[in-house]
Parts: structure tokens; sequence; C-alpha cells
């Protein structure tokens, strides 16, 4: 029987880089360590050296160990880590965010806290994921009641399509043996797809809890940002690798799903995603660039009338505003 841990091992040498602005760089089956400014990452076939100012996140897969110079190096550029299953379809831990910058997550907060605008957020998501429909001016019933229509419909198109018979989504919490092969490749394809978001929101210093459909737990941002790929990518794949045979589903969904996040650079997407999601209603191109921007490190004081002033400063006196300045 295959498993993901049998699979040919890869090296330093293949690194996934997605995004312009945002670098993720994976490594698995390493050392990670500290040679002045650059981290390095030796295998058997050698050491591979990454400037560690280049890296946005970096993704530690299996059989990756780290030193603590490494992660001092990485500190000290700004740099995210996050601990990750293969290809990031696992996501167990995380050090800091990627960005100084808190507008994003600020962003994220103003959105969240009104709820016109949860419900606008809502919609938007809905449209990402059925461009082909307008939910404007769809309730929250309607939009759950749309969205349920629409998984159903993919699932019975898949069905005819792969020729598999399909008796209805069937998930029993803790037993996953439960569910015929179909369900369980459904299942760990959602699995896959909530550690890939995971990682996305935790690098972007999003919060994990505040959902904009889900809520009441503390991933339910990222349910929201892993369905936005449930019809597009994980059902159809799952559908794929169970018609191929029902023998070890779980592990070869697993690995079909880790090839095709390379494929479509998904981790970029979900980054592009969540900064459109959020930075809506307004957004100047400024607030926009600063979300994502490594090098911003400003500190700010909140004012009335949503004023922001310099961080620093005594703001006891008459004038201060403009003549004293006074570092704490």
């Amino acid at each position: 029987m295959a498993t993901v841990s049998r699979r040919n091992a890869l090296t330093p040498r293949h690194l996934t880089r997605t995004g312009e602005r945002l670098s993720f760089i994976y490594l698995e089956r390493c050392v990670v360590h500290r040679d002045a400014n650059a981290i390095t990452a030796e295998d058997a076939e050698g050491t591979t050296h990454i400037p560690s100012a280049t890296i946005g996140t970096l993704l530690l897969g299996p059989g990756t160990r780290i030193t603590h110079q490494a992660m001092s190096v990485l500190g000290e550029t700004g740099a995210a880590v996050a601990w990750v299953g293969e290809q990031g379809v696992r996501y167990y831990a995380g050090g800091r965010a990627l960005t100084r910058s808190s507008a994003l997550a600020e962003a994220q907060a103003v959105q969240w806290a009104n709820a016109r605008s949860r419900l606008s957020v809502a919609r938007a998501m809905y449209r990402l994921r059925f461009p082909d429909e307008d939910p404007d001016g769809l309730t929250r019933k309607g939009l759950l009641g749309r969205e349920g229509r629409r998984v159903k419909d993919c699932y019975r198109a898949e069905a005819a399509r792969t020729g598999i018979r399909w008796r209805g989504r069937k998930y029993v919490p803790g037993d996953f043996a439960a569910g015929d092969a179909v369900n369980q490749a459904i299942t760990a394809a959602a699995q896959c797809m909530y550690g890939v978001a995971h990682a996305v929101v935790s690098s972007l210093g999003c919060s994990p809890a505040l959902g904009f459909v889900h809520s009441g737990h503390e991933l339910s941002f990222v349910l929201d940002i892993a369905d936005l790929y449930k019809t597009e990518v994980g059902i159809p794949l799952a559908f794929d690798v169970a018609a191929e045979s029902e023998e070890d589903v779980a592990s070869r969904t697993r690995r079909a799903l880790r090839d095709r996040i390379n494929e479509m650079s998904l981790l970029d997407r979900c980054v592009n995603d969540i900064k459109h999601l959020l930075l809506t209603d307004g957004a100047d191109a400024a607030t926009a660039s600063a979300s994502t921007s490594v090098d911003r490190d400003v500190v700010t004081l909140q004012s009335d009338g949503g004023v922001e002033v310099a961080a620093g400063r005594n703001y006891g006196g008459p004038d201060v505003y403009e003549d004293e300045e006074m570092l704490w």
C-alpha cells in the first residue's frame, strides 16, 4: 500500500515560490541553519543558501529540523514561519505573521464588526465561488440555501462525469472510515484545503476566528477561505481519485491535491483573494499597499475622528501635536 512518506523525497533545490510580493518557500527533509544573513538548507546532496530577506513565508514540511540561529535571522528579517504537512496540506503551527503592519487585520475586523459589511463580504465570497450568479440582495438564509444547492449540483455532476454511484454526502466526525471511498476522498481534500488556507491566513496576520460565513469557531475564517475552492478544486479531484481506485483513497487524495495546489499556484491565489475580500468598500491604494508591506514597521496612536498620530510623543502639552516630541 502506497503512503505519502514513501514517495520520492524532494531536496532543497525544489523550492516552491509563489507570488510577486509574498514569497512562499517550501522545504522538506533537510536541516535548516544560518550562514551570515542567509539560511541554509542541507541534505544528503549538499547545502543550498537562501537569502533570508527574500523569504516572505517559510513553510517547513516533513523531515525538517531548524536551528535557533536560523529562527533568529528569520525573525530579524520579518519572515513568517509555518510548520506544515507536505506542500502545506496540513497546518501544525506558525511563527509570526509576515507583515509588520496591522492594516489587513484591522480591515478584517472592521468588515466583520459591521453586520452590513459582514454580509457584503459573504456575498463577495459567494461571487468568487460562483461567478455566473449575482448574490446581491440575498439574505444570509438565501446565501446558505443557494450555496447548498450549488454544492449538491456539483456532487451530482461529478458523479455523472466519473461514473461513481453517489449516495449523498456522509461524514461522521471521528470516524473517517464510516464513509464510502468518494466521501473519504472529499473529507481528505477538505482537510488539505483547511491546512493551506490556515497557513496563508496566519502568514498574512489575519484572525483565523473572524469568519464571514462560518462563525463560533477558532478557525471560522480559515473555513471561509478553504470553501472558496471546494467546488472548483476539492470536489472534482476527490471524485477523480475515487474513480481510479478505492484503495488508499486518503493518501492518494492528499498527493493529488498537493500536486494540484502547485500547478494552480493556489497559495498566491489565496493571498490575492483575501486582499480582494477585505480591502474593499473604499480601502485606498495606500492602505492596500501598507497591508502587504513586510518593511512597514510604524506604530501610531489613535486620536479622534479616525485620525492617527505618531507614537513616541507625549501629548500632554497644548502644542504637542506639532512641536513637542518626547520618546518614551
